[in-house]
């Protein structure tokens, strides 16, 4: 009598020994969709399913010959562009300069020759020995030899004047517009080769080398360890223990040791609800959603649909 009455305190004291909340849960990992604002055909995939990468890291590229040739053409565009405003604001060059120099010096000689006979004839026709005829053409001859010189002159003060400030303004414009059409060009031929944003481990490929990729289409999948969550479900009776920001602790298959997490997100609404009134006997058939992240450097040890058991701390 005596040995069943110890085994049976035995028994009692440990029934009342209070046990840690387990909850069953799983790992769900929330992916990165790398892909290019351009289509083409998968020329280079440069990582593999399960390798690890670090942001700025090329991932893979699209064949590019048609943006390459568009960036030429840009870049040609532009480089034509500023060659035509800088003649613009430079006026006629050095050798056109002495032509008109040329012809003006032409100009002056037939104009003083020009005038010498004017004076002539007027001489001439004082005495009468020409006919008022003769010294109107002498008079037109002299005219039009000033008038050629005053134009040449002309000529050689605009020759060395830029162009008008509309012109400039527009070639301005024209400048501008190439050098943002270089701009996009350049963007595009980028948009060829795809680095990584963020490190994490690459969880799938999507094409194979040779395969036509549409535009937006996802080559990468990637999974940044930040972007690995626990989730697990806990009755309405616990609900009110747990708050964003506390420890747990998760164990999982495999796992040498509990990990530590903490808790980004309780939900405020129910799931599986059952058909019936919310009485004192239905409150335990509730259960709410509730999320944990680990930290970075233990959420490489989990995998997106792996179970785990989560311990409240």
């Amino acid at each position: 009598m005596r040995c069943v009455a110890l085994l049976l305190i035995a028994l009692l004291a440990g029934c009342g020994e209070s046990t840690q909340a387990t909850f069953q849960g799983y790992v769900e990992g929330e992916f990165v969709y790398v892909a290019s604002s351009q289509a083409g055909r998968l020329d280079s995939l440069l990582v593999q399913r399960g390798q690890q990468v670090t942001a700025k890291l090329p991932l893979f590229a699209l064949e590019s010959a048609n943006e390459a040739a568009a960036q030429q053409q840009a870049r040609r565009q532009l480089e034509a562009a500023e060659a035509q405003l800088k003649d613009l604001q430079t006026g006629k060059r050095p050798p056109e300069l002495d032509v008109i120099h040329a012809q003006l010096a032409q100009a002056q000689a037939q104009a003083h020759k020009a005038a010498l006979q004017l004076a002539r004839d007027r001489e001439q026709y004082a005495v009468g020995g020409i006919a008022r005829a003769q010294l109107d053409d002498s008079q037109a001859s002299a005219d039009s030899s000033a008038a050629q010189v005053r134009e040449l002159q002309s000529q050689l003060i605009v020759g060395k004047l830029p162009g008008r400030d509309e012109q400039l303004r527009a070639q301005a414009a024209q400048v501008a517009a190439a050098r943002a059409a270089l701009a996009q060009a350049d963007w595009k031929l980028d948009q060829k080769a795809v680095m990584a944003t963020r490190s994490g481990r690459v969880f799938d490929t999507m094409y194979r080398l040779g395969e036509w990729v549409p535009a937006g289409s996802p080559v990468v999948r990637l999974l940044p360890p930040e972007n690995i969550k626990l989730r697990f479900f806990v009755p309405e009776p616990v609900l009110g223990r747990l708050a964003v920001g506390q420890a747990v602790s998760v164990r999982c298959d495999g796992c040498k040791a509990a990990l530590p997490a903490k808790i980004t997100y309780v939900a405020t609404e129910a799931e599986y609800t059952p058909p019936v009134i919310y009485s004192n006997e239905s409150r335990a058939k509730l259960v709410y959603l509730i999320e944990a992240h680990p930290t970075v450097a233990d959420a490489p040890k989990l995998h997106p649909g792996q179970p785990v058991e989560v311990a409240l701390q």
